[in-house]
């Protein structure tokens, strides 16, 4: 019977210790999930000197797109099959590229990344070059220290028209912007020189017509106001004291 006592107090003290464990490891996985107080964390820099340095160049590259910061992979690609969501999502959760650059519809169109102090491992590499490229995205990986021409990174990323369409329509947008300032020039020159016609006796005002309207007066203001270092003169030239 001695025997049997102690059996069945060990069991019970087994059992026991099971549930004491039980209940101080649920105890301290719930504290560690608890919101703390005050959090023992602090803000940093999103992007280091080196990353820093290629968004600007990315967004002077791309002054027609959105350059986007360490997004995830998971967040611009989606698997064909509905059911593998899941699978595929604790694969690539924790892919990223340094800078995505996508449309101001949000069409991502291609992604770049800036090795580390450590460089870029070769399966890194291959990995996010076979998944964008199978997803017809581009992938590039530039050296900070030395950047590409911004034409071929837009050639490659957006086709090869791509920095011709861009200069076209910079240079059609100069053109209207001069034509048209060029058009209200002239007509502030015109109106000046109607108002001080006006104060003159009538064969005097209509002489001086005629010998303005013999050539353009924007150009003929332009050949007496215009020197190596200075800017057109102001168009309100009446006569004011000094004081």
């Amino acid at each position: 019977m001695g025997w049997i006592y102690i059996t069945v107090a060990m069991l019970a003290s087994g059992v026991l210790g099971a549930f004491a464990y039980a209940w101080w490891y649920r105890k301290n996985e719930l504290s560690k999930r608890r919101i703390p107080r005050r959090w023992p964390l602090t803000s940093r820099s999103l992007v280091n000197s080196k990353e820093r340095h290629v968004w600007r160049w990315l967004v002077r590259s791309f002054p027609d797109h959105h350059v986007l910061v360490k997004v995830p992979v998971t967040r611009f690609t989606m698997p064909q099959v509905k059911d593998e969501s899941q699978h595929w999502f604790q694969i690539l959760n924790g892919v990223y590229c340094s800078f995505t650059i996508c449309t101001n519809e949000g069409q991502v169109v291609g992604c770049v990344d800036v090795p580390s102090h450590l460089g870029f491992s070769l399966s890194n590499q291959t990995l996010k070059h076979s998944l964008l490229s199978q997803c017809d995205l581009r992938y590039w990986v530039v050296d900070p220290d030395s950047l590409p021409n911004p034409d071929s990174i837009r050639a490659t990323f957006l086709g090869e028209h791509a920095s011709t369409e861009k200069e076209s329509e910079d240079r059609l947008r100069t053109e209207s912007e001069f034509n048209e300032t060029r058009e209200h020039l002239k007509a502030s020159l015109l109106r000046q020189r109607h108002n001080k016609s006006s104060d003159k006796p009538s064969h005097e005002a209509d002489t001086r017509f005629h010998e303005t309207t013999s050539h353009d007066p924007y150009e003929s203001q332009l050949s007496t106001s215009w020197g190596h270092d200075s800017f057109v003169s102001p168009l309100d030239s009446r006569y004011v004291d000094l004081h």
